[in-house]
């Protein structure tokens, strides 16, 4: 364990007091949107930061975590030093804190008292001198994580999806409440709700310049990701924590992973959440032994309690258009929101979102944001936000895994996990959550059998009941009642 800094000032103990913490005023701001401009009111209430140094501590040390931190140390709202990291793999790890000490040198004050390896590695960025954690493994440990670093008291920046699954999502809403309750800053890596071009043309949309908003498209259409063959003496886990991606019970397939950011768009536009899903999608060219279990394509229609559609597309398909964009159209016109275009009926542009430097940089803004915001003595919380996009896209997932036509209420209470107890993996020699065949492969959904995790029958009931046709009433007459 690294030895806690020495404070000689009254004004570091306090600061380091609220990082801890934080003040009455604190609690209030805990309140207050994470899109809020800071008031100087909470500013001069809460103490504030001056030259004082935030610590952060990294759990997960993939190509995210490393980028998450690099921007947390990158920021202008502050200093910022990385003192603790942990990871399952020692060369991710190594890669990691090459590339963090490449970019930032003595803001790295990580050593081998301070760098933790294996699954139980999150424990100890716990109880370390961290003020803020950054949770960035593969998204199935995240509500494990979270609760974790909410029940050591650390304020925290947790990478998109924050789960799996409807339970998962659950513990995260749980533990959400509780960081407000402990004057916890929670901030979720959906980037496009920082960037300040989105930021300007959500304003528009809201405020009525292309009218009703009557439906909306979202894609995320691109060639897929990485595959990694499985290496002679790789365990089974080790195998599956190493391809992540294409393994439920870790990431939560494409639509989650990655579609999320275009649906929480959607979302963040409405104000609300889908109440039912319908779609479908399959595994066209994703068959092979590396491909795990998630599909390659999905198309699922929203609806929302308002009557707005919105229209989702993913794909994973090299040669294959590609396509990251959210769309809407309006009773007075449309808008291209991911270009930051607004126009009216007659195809008019009738506004363009700024340029300049910034207004793109919604991976480093996010940072800026949270480290302005905490040095100011406010505290966001953007975990309910979080979980329910998270949700939103497990609902296409159910939906298209399933077949069957959805509702929010019934999926969010499913009891349907998709890994049970991770906390009791010792080592990368435990057995995995999930087992190939004897062919060597995996369950995969069969949209209409409903087979494996995919969807329990709670919430099958839950369709067909809106389905079922109403009775016709008896005929008084006993003699037309025998004829029917």
């Amino acid at each position: 364990m690294a030895h806690p800094m020495n404070h000689d000032s009254e004004k570091n103990k306090s600061r380091r007091d609220f990082l801890k913490t934080g003040t009455t005023v604190a609690a209030t701001a805990a309140t207050v949107s994470a899109l809020a401009t800071p008031k100087l009111s909470l500013a001069k209430s809460a103490h504030a930061a001056g030259s004082d140094t935030v610590k952060i501590g990294l759990v997960g040390c993939g190509g995210r975590g490393a980028g998450a931190a690099i921007q947390a140390m990158n920021t202008t709202s502050g200093n910022v030093e990385l003192v603790a990291v942990g990871d399952v793999f020692a060369d991710r790890m190594e890669s990691t804190l090459e590339q963090a000490k490449t970019e930032h040198g003595e803001k790295v004050r990580v050593n081998e008292d301070t760098s933790y390896i294996g699954l139980d590695a999150y424990k100890s960025v716990m109880d370390s001198e961290a003020d803020l954690v950054i949770l960035a493994t593969p998204p199935g440990f995240r509500p494990l994580h979270f609760e974790a670093a909410i029940d050591a008291g650390k304020h925290v920046f947790m990478e998109k999806p924050v789960a799996v699954d409807a339970p998962g999502v659950r513990k995260v809403l749980e533990n959400g409440k509780k960081a407000a309750e402990k004057n916890l800053l929670v901030q979720v890596g959906l980037q496009r709700r920082h960037e300040r071009a989105y930021r300007e043309t959500i304003e528009q949309l809201q405020n009525g310049i292309i009218g009703d908003l009557l439906f909306s498209r979202v894609y995320w259409n691109s060639n897929g990701v990485w595959e990694r063959p499985r290496k002679p003496g790789d365990s089974e886990l080790t195998y599956q924590m190493r391809n992540w991606y294409y393994f439920n019970w870790l990431c939560g397939d494409h639509i989650v992973e990655q579609h999320i950011h275009n649906l929480d768009v959607i979302n963040w536009l409405m104000d609300d959440y889908p109440k039912t899903a319908q779609g479908m999608g399959g595994r066209l060219l994703r068959n092979g032994v590396d491909h795990g279990q998630i599909f390659d394509h999905h198309f699922v229609e929203y609806t929302y309690a308002n009557g707005h559609k919105m229209f989702s597309q993913c794909r994973h398909m090299p040669q294959c258009s590609k396509n990251v964009s959210e769309h809407i159209v309006g009773s007075k016109g449309s808008a291209n929101i991911s270009s930051g275009t607004i126009y009216d009926a007659d195809g008019k542009k009738i506004f363009k979102c700024g340029e300049g430097p910034g207004q793109r940089l919604g991976h480093q803004q996010e940072h800026h944001d949270l480290f302005a915001n905490l040095a100011q003595g406010i505290l966001p919380n953007e975990a309910e936000y979080g979980a329910k996009s998270t949700m939103t896209a497990i609902f296409g997932r159910l939906a298209t895994y399933s077949g069957v036509e959805l509702d929010w209420d019934a999926a969010i209470n499913s009891n349907v996990t998709l890994a049970e107890n991770l906390a009791k993996l010792e080592n990368l020699e435990s057995e995995a959550p999930l087992k190939p065949d004897e062919n060597g492969k995996y369950p995969v959904a069969r949209p209409g059998v409903g087979a494996g995790e995919i969807i329990d029958w709670e919430i099958k009931k839950s369709a067909r009941r809106k389905k079922k046709k109403k009775k016709k009433p008896k005929a008084e007459n006993p003699k037309k009642a025998k004829e029917l």
